[in-house]
């Protein structure tokens, strides 16, 4: 069994994966200033919520992109089942192709998605990533990285438009319902969720213009499950993606 940990700027995820098999998967808060105690009590708190005996657990491995959490989250698994984890970066195998400018600026996180994606589903891919950035990633036909789209997250959007006006409220993300709002929270609920997700049908059809080709698309990440439904486009929701690609990473550095 192995335990999976994805550090990004907003959320950490967290699973064991028994083979193939995802035993479960939590979320909790990205936290730069918690110790590694705070991080360790709540990896058990996740295992034993899940019924997850550790002395069970054979190795651990991390993705990240926020490199002052690193190894903090490294200690605190040593802490709760004593491995030394895994990092995803410099001297890891994963198997993928980088054919951008510089490999070396990829985030792991998005090479991690790209791996269980090749893996998963037939190419060419998009893979989209709905966290506190939406990333789009394109896999081409010989399951080579070829590049993708940055783009702010929902949660940034709606931040960055509440900070900088004097009236328009906090809102809670849910469905809108109706496309044209009648008031104000409901303008707002309509303009950030409608407005993402014709963004994202929008990158979509212009990604498989470029191409030439119709691409599987896949969707991840915190916000995706609130937003695929409202897309008109094709797209796959897969939870667990992350620690899928961490789980085969895993196994090919074994």
């Amino acid at each position: 069994m192995i335990l999976a940990i994805d550090i990004g700027n907003s959320n950490i995820v967290m699973g064991c994966a028994d083979g193939k098999r995802i035993l479960f998967r939590e979320r909790a808060s990205t936290n730069q200033s918690a110790t590694d105690l705070e991080y360790a009590a709540t990896i058990k708190l996740a295992l034993d919520m899940h019924g997850i005996n550790k002395e069970y657990i054979d190795g651990a491995i991390i993705s990240s992109v926020v490199p002052s959490v690193t190894n903090s989250l490294k200690r605190a698994v040593k802490k709760i089942i004593g491995v030394n984890a895994k990092v995803v970066g410099p001297g890891i195998k994963t198997g993928l192709k980088i054919v951008i400018d510089n490999p070396a600026q990829l985030g792991s996180d998005l090479v991690v998605d790209a791996v269980a994606g090749v893996n998963e589903y037939p190419v060419p891919l998009i893979i989209i990533d709905m966290g506190t950035a939406t990333t789009l990633s394109v896999i081409g036909n010989s399951g080579e990285y070829l590049g993708g789209m940055i783009v702010p997250g929902l949660s940034v959007s709606h931040d960055s438009l509440i900070s900088r006006t004097a009236q328009l409220p906090k809102i809670a993300f849910e469905p809108p319902r109706r496309l044209i709002g009648r008031n104000t929270v409901e303008c707002l609920k309509s303009g950030l969720l409608y407005g993402n997700a014709c963004m994202i049908d929008g990158l979509i059809e212009r990604i498989c213009d470029e191409l030439g080709q119709k691409c599987t698309v896949i969707a991840t990440g915190g916000i995706a499950e609130l937003l695929v439904p409202l897309c008109k486009s094709d797209i796959i929701l897969d939870d667990d993606l992350l620690l899928k690609g961490l789980t085969i990473i895993y196994e090919k550095n074994e």
